[in-house]
């Protein structure tokens, strides 16, 4: 860090030096003119710029390789890492061949006075050549993309682990599946109370009704008790609201199959997410106010949160975060989850903890919170 902010500070100090010179030439009122010894300073500092871009690219990469991603943990990851080679491998060839081309060219080809441009309105040959040349390129990266893509998303997931991402201003929470493998519905009208994800089932609907009427009978109390006609009408439209919320409740616990009711009951909650590694797993993700982004970087994994909707990502994790650990030699090393969208002013402490462990382990954790089943709120 203190390295960037000397490099930081040398950029702002050469610019001011050239800002005083800019200033002092004023001041003198001395004569722009543009000669031979002018054009041939600037295309030195031209040249010179250029190494210095070089070499402080170079400086970079030795200085903060270490600080990029670890290797992939997931499957799916060796083929995300492929593509994101070949194209910053492409991208690195073409920097460091045009870089320094352009900038010998300029300084080669500096102001002279017996120098004369040559004027061309246009080059039919030149034109196709930097025009086909790119639009080949990319349509051999993007065709690579999308077939990895498609690698990606058209997977077999009829035996993967189903498994909710909840995200809301600023945390996410996690629904395990349960002993069904399959979730419950769930809706936003139905988050409430005990009931943070919305889940709909017999015992969620009969809690919150019991809420909503006590919140109605402790209203109608307060407009026999009050005297102000202006109070009892506001209160009267909260009481109409609650009615309303409690019909709407109704309609969506009715509309609910049993089938779907059932599958609630065992569902569990947690605030970490665990996950069995080798074992393919289905994130279905949900959002309960804003977009946000679901990223689980180690795991090459993103998915957009959209209220009002469910998306989803399947990946198998094949690195278990004690063996992680080994690799990095850092025992305070974490798998992590972020959010990768900016969602409001507590984005950057939207995070949830990842544990990826053996199938015996994560089972024994699962059984462990029994307590949070959706059935036992």
């Amino acid at each position: 860090m203190i390295k960037l902010l000397i490099v930081f500070v040398a950029i702002i100090f050469i610019a001011q030096v050239v800002r005083i010179f800019e200033l002092s030439n004023l001041i003198k009122k001395t004569k722009n003119e543009i000669t031979d010894y002018s054009n041939h300073i600037n295309g030195v500092l031209l040249l010179i710029s250029g190494i210095g871009l070089l070499i402080f690219f170079f400086w970079q990469r030795a200085e903060w390789m270490d600080q990029t991603l670890q290797g992939p943990a997931s499957e799916h990851g060796l083929i995300i890492d492929r593509l994101w080679d070949t194209t910053m491998g492409l991208i690195l060839v073409v920097f460091l061949a045009l870089t320094p081309l352009l900038f010998t060219v300029a300084y080669w080809f500096r102001g002279k006075k017996e120098n004369k441009a040559s004027y061309i309105t246009h080059n039919n040959k030149l034109e196709f050549f930097w025009t086909a040349i790119p639009a080949v390129v990319l349509l051999v990266l993007i065709s690579y993309g999308l077939r990895v893509w498609g690698q990606i998303v058209n997977q077999d997931i009829s035996d993967a682990i189903v498994i909710e991402v909840y995200a809301k201003q600023f945390g996410w929470t996690a629904r395990y599946s349960g002993d069904d493998n399959t979730l419950g519905r769930a809706d936003v009208r139905f988050v409430g109370g005990k009931n943070e994800l919305g889940v709909i089932a017999s015992n969620t609907k009969d809690s919150q009704l019991l809420e909503l009427d006590q919140k109605i009978a402790k209203l109608q109390s307060d407009i026999n008790n009050s005297e102000n006609p202006a109070e009892k009408k506001q209160i009267i439209q909260r009481i109409e609201k609650l009615v309303q919320k409690k019909k709407t409740m109704m309609t969506y616990f009715v509309t609910t199959s049993p089938e779907q009711l059932l599958a609630a009951e065992d569902d569990i909650v947690t605030r970490e997410l665990h996950l069995p590694v080798g074992k393919k797993v289905l994130l279905k993700f949900r959002s309960q106010d804003v977009l946000h982004s679901a990223y689980l970087p180690h795991f090459r994994v993103q998915m957009n949160c959209v209220p009002g909707t469910t998306t989803q990502f399947a990946f198998t994790p094949s690195v278990t975060t004690i063996d992680m650990k080994k690799q990095l030699e850092d025992d305070a090393f974490e798998y992590v989850m972020l959010c990768n969208k900016i969602c409001g002013a507590a984005h950057y402490n939207m995070q949830m903890k990842v544990i990826v462990e053996t199938e015996q382990e994560y089972n024994d954790w699962l059984a462990s919170k029994n307590v949070n089943k959706i059935s036992n709120l």
